[in-house]
């Protein structure tokens, strides 16, 4: 076994293992150490994915998915399925967002555990989330990618069910029906893709495979509307605010930070890899949908009065402009999609850390109540303005250039239609800016209200060391957007080819 495939078995196999071995360790605090140690080890692992002979800009057209390091072994060998992993430029960076994310919340929750239940089954759950995440980056096999796809629907469930707020249980049932229906429609597109191809392997589909053009058309069909479901994409959002209300604080920053980027990856890697005249067909209609994604978004932030609220509303326009991206189905586009996935699990995951935090300390996440916290908390405040202002789009902050490279992509896409949806894509995010605006004048300015008036300045340690990691990355992302797009440029190029 070479290192690569070595580290691709590792990344899935450390989180599973730690599981089990925090789920039978009987010393709570001992137990979410475990989880914490094992969750670092996986980061170490992910990172280290990225080195090898892997040939970054030796892509060519055909296979137009070329992998770092893959492992393809025997699974089901009547069935023809195969257990096959690889890593590529498009992957990996969310590969390591996932290990990130994971570590940030096991580490966070040897400071504070939300009431509901024991750290230790809280953390064990954290871990299921990430085999199942990682397992859907890695997974080169389309019944393999459903199989790892289904495996964070029941321990989301049980987090949010578990430890989320009052109206968690009714949160976490439309949660997992939505999810569930997403699960239905994904089965059915796998099954008509492989029954049509005679083959599941996503390698040997990309680019079509001699589909027919009718077969293409209902797989992205059924495909697109299973990854719609997850990532939201409007309509099919309304589990999403109710879920990350509810959700404790890991919860929310796993939800939006990279369960969600589940749907957007399995768009472009699945959807429109596996479809592509599928995909030209319904461009048109992701373009319109993702437009009405970003202004309803949009205006629905400006009248909301609740913290989390808000934030999971912002995560449908977001999500607005990373479909953009994928719909114009070029080069640039599907840049703009792979860098907006990585800024939004960053700085939401951060917003919802900082909203969390916010909660814990006034007990009420009402707008209203929360006024005048750069007076009492100006540490918190000022982080929560950074956090703000890189998710609305400020130039040199992770934020920017997802949105400024859909609107561009659809710009240089052309023609009266992909015009009018750039202008009001634009429109979309000087909205964007207007709600987060809007957030810190009620939240950081004024009088302090009662619930804020009482609050110490100081932040603890533990927060400190999980919101850090966010804030640079934000920096680092924003400055040197080159640190994912230059990964991803040769795996793009070759998706863009087999499209044309």
């Amino acid at each position: 076994m070479s290192l690569g495939e070595f580290l691709l078995v590792a990344v899935l196999a450390l989180p599973a293992v730690g599981a089990v071995l925090v789920a039978v360790t009987p010393r709570d605090r001992v137990a979410r150490l475990v989880g914490t140690a094992v969750a670092a080890l996986t980061l170490v692992g992910a990172v280290l994915l990225v080195f090898g002979d892997h040939g970054w800009f030796g892509y060519g057209p055909a296979p137009a998915v070329q992998p770092w390091h893959q492992l393809d072994l025997p699974w089901v060998s009547g069935l023809d399925l195969r257990f096959h992993l690889g890593v590529d430029g498009i992957s990996w960076p969310l590969v390591v967002l996932t290990a990130l994310l994971t570590l940030l919340c096991c580490g966070y929750t040897l400071w504070r555990v939300p009431a509901g239940g024991s750290g230790r089954a809280l953390v064990a759950l954290l871990l299921v989330v990430e085999v199942g995440i990682l397992g859907t980056f890695l997974a080169l096999d389309l019944v393999l990618f459903f199989a790892f796809f289904e495996v964070v629907l029941l321990p989301m469930y049980a987090i949010i069910a578990g430890w989320g707020g009052a109206d968690r249980r009714r949160a976490a049932r439309k949660f997992a029906l939505y999810t569930l229906l997403g699960s239905v429609l994904l089965l059915v597109g796998v099954y008509v893709v492989v029954a049509a191809a005679g083959t599941a392997d996503i390698v040997a589909l990309t680019g079509g495979a001699g589909l027919s053009r009718g077969t293409q058309l209902a797989a992205f069909t059924l495909l697109g509307l299973a990854f719609a479901v997850k990532a939201p994409l409007w309509p099919l959002h309304s589990w999403l605010p109710d879920a990350h209300t509810q959700a404790p604080t890991v919860g929310s920053v796993i939800l939006a930070g990279v369960l969600l980027k589940m749907g957007t990856y399995g768009l472009i890697r699945v959807a429109v890899g596996v479809a592509p005249e599928g995909a030209r067909w319904a461009a048109p209609v992701l373009g319109v949908l993702a437009v009405a994604a970003i202004l309803i978004g949009s205006l629905v932030c400006l009248a909301q009065d609740e913290l989390k609220r808000l934030i999971a509303y912002s995560s449908v326009g977001h999500m607005g402009f990373v479909l953009l991206g994928v719909a114009t189905l070029t080069a640039t586009g599907i840049q703009a999609a792979l860098i907006g996935n990585i800024a939004h699990g960053v700085i939401t995951g951060l917003l919802f850390f900082l909203a969390g935090a916010v909660k814990d300390r006034t007990h009420t996440g009402a707008l209203a109540e929360l006024s005048g916290l750069r007076e009492t908390a100006p540490r918190l405040a000022g982080l929560l303005g950074f956090a703000a202002v890189a998710s609305l789009g400020l130039p040199g902050l992770a934020g920017f250039w997802g949105e400024a490279f859909a609107v561009f992509a659809a710009v240089r896409r052309g023609g009266p239609l992909w015009t009018t949806l750039a202008v009001l894509a634009a429109v979309g995010g000087a909205l964007t800016a207007a709600y987060f605006l809007r957030l810190l004048r009620q939240v950081t300015h004024g009088r302090p209200s009662p619930a804020v008036g009482r609050l110490a300045p100081g932040l603890a340690g533990a927060e400190l060391t999980a919101w850090t990691p966010l804030v640079l990355l934000a920096l680092a992302v924003g400055l040197a957007p080159t640190l994912v797009l230059g990964l991803a440029t040769g795996p793009v190029d070759a998706l863009v080819g087999v499209l044309r």
